[in-house]
């Protein structure tokens, strides 16, 4: 009987993988991070064990370090996981190596099985043809400035919501204070928070405490804080109202710390050559620093100040220095910047047609303050209201007197008592369409706007140029 064994067939040896691309960075790794672990990855021929897992403690981070200086490790690739990076960024950084720090959505690995160690794998090979692009990160000594500005920020936010909470609160209540209110935390709105929560209930009393420039007025204020008493919603606004007066607290603490350390960085520099130019029209807002913000700064940029910029204040120029950094060369030229801000077009253009142009989703913080920059001047009247305000205010001065003029063209009863068919009073601008026009005693007005406006149109008001109409326009725009 036979039997029909054959011998075992030999393995195929396992070829070694040919790189597609050529290897820029030959000492290059890649790490993956984790809550717990981190799996590290370096070139094979470096170590017996190329792929190796670190525990997340600051001694194991420590031994990661080591492992990769001896390795002869130059630069080092990771994904931006969470805040799981930044400890072992700084040491990685106090090591003198190279730290790329990369968009996760920019490494994604081919479909597949997908493990750690696939990771931290994919991300060296990545790194060493030169394929990733690290992700911004300002100069080491301005990292803490950025930390303080943001920790401010978000002081800011929460007592926002505690603001929030607190109109729920009253509204649950049935009182409309915060309705009657421009601002529920202004001198009018605590003190009556204030006398709610040390029991008193009549609304006559509560509304005693009205500021004579409320625009509500005082029957208006006693029917909003007529409402219903409940332990549970009081309960909730005692909370939020000492939460709100703890974050108070908290603010000028942080402002106390960011003044020191921006103190410090410019006095590391030199006194800049130009002077410090003088500063804009002030608005006061809220939570704003209490602190001499232009001048460290002014010597912190060598000279710069951006304050000058037409909506930009002081804090503002402060939050875009501690996230972008005093060193513009990280950006070729301002188109990069903008593009690095998300802020300029997103052109998808497929068959030399443009499907889209709209601007990608970003969560840049610099993006976000030009942006509330950029909206301050919406919150300014509109230019008719502006420029009547300002002729009121200009009228109002003593006006040197004027021959009278040739025809019945005049500005107002003071600059021609003569002329008895104009009754409008003075500051108001009156044209009278009795008499030919000549244009050179018309001040401020063009020729062409003149020859149609005192032709065609009666005895008019400046405050009736604010309408809609076709030759109110060109009275407004010359």
């Amino acid at each position: 009987m036979k039997h029909n064994s054959k011998p075992p067939r030999a393995r195929k040896k396992e070829r070694a993988s040919i790189p597609l691309f050529e290897r820029i960075q030959p000492d290059a790794a890649g790490i993956d991070c984790g809550q717990n672990s981190h799996f590290v990855a370096v070139p094979p021929e470096r170590d017996p064990q190329p792929v190796r897992e670190f525990r997340t403690f600051t001694t194991d981070l420590h031994r990661l370090a080591d492992w990769l200086v001896l390795c002869g490790v130059k630069t080092v690739a990771m994904e931006s996981t969470g805040v799981y990076w930044i400890p072992l960024y700084e040491i990685l950084e106090q090591r003198g190596l190279q730290v790329v720090l990369v968009n996760a959505r920019d490494v994604h690995n081919v479909p597949g099985r997908k493990s750690d160690v696939k990771d931290c794998e994919w991300l060296q090979q990545l790194h060493s043809v030169g394929l990733l692009r690290a992700s911004f990160r300002p100069a080491a000594a301005l990292v803490p400035l950025r930390s303080f500005m943001r920790q401010r920020e978000t002081l800011v936010e929460e007592a926002a919501t505690r603001i929030h909470r607190m109109q729920k609160a009253l509204t649950e209540m049935n009182l409309k204070l915060h309705t009657m209110l421009a601002d529920l935390t202004g001198q009018t709105g605590l003190l009556i928070v204030r006398s709610i929560l040390d029991g008193e209930r009549d609304p006559q009393r509560l509304a005693a405490h009205r500021n004579p420039r409320c625009y509500a007025s005082h029957a208006e204020i006693v029917a909003a804080l007529t409402g219903n008493y409940r332990a549970e919603h009081l309960f909730a606004l005692r909370q939020n109202f000492a939460a709100y007066e703890f974050l108070l607290k908290q603010i000028p603490e942080c402002d106390g710390e960011i003044e020191a350390l921006l103190t410090t960085l410019a006095a590391q520099q030199p006194p800049p050559s130009t002077p410090l130019p003088a500063a804009r029209r002030r608005q006061v807002r809220k939570h704003q620093p209490q602190f001499d913000i232009r001048g460290p700064l002014h010597r912190l940029t060598g000279g710069a100040d951006l304050s000058q910029i037409d909506s930009i204040g002081p804090q503002a120029a402060l939050h875009i220095i501690a996230e972008i950094g005093t060193d513009m060369r990280r950006w070729p030229s301002e188109y990069h910047f903008a593009s690095w801000t998300s802020l300029t077009p997103n052109n998808r253009i497929s068959g030399g047609r443009l499907l889209s142009s709209r601007t990608p989703p970003s969560a840049n913080r610099v993006a976000a303050i030009l942006r509330r920059c950029a909206r301050a001047p919406a919150k300014l009247p509109p230019p008719s209201e502006r420029f009547t305000a300002a002729w009121r205010c200009a009228s109002e001065k003593p006006k040197p007197s004027l021959p009278p003029p040739v025809n019945s063209l005049c500005w107002s009863t003071a600059c021609c008592p003569a002329n008895s068919s104009i009754t409008t009073p003075a500051p108001m601008l009156t044209i009278s369409s009795t008499a030919p026009v000549n244009s050179s005693h018309c001040a401020n007005v063009r020729d062409y706007s003149a020859s149609t406006l005192l032709t065609k149109q009666p005895a008019r008001s400046l405050s009736s140029f604010s309408g809609g109409n076709r030759d109110a326009g060109k009275m407004n725009r010359s």
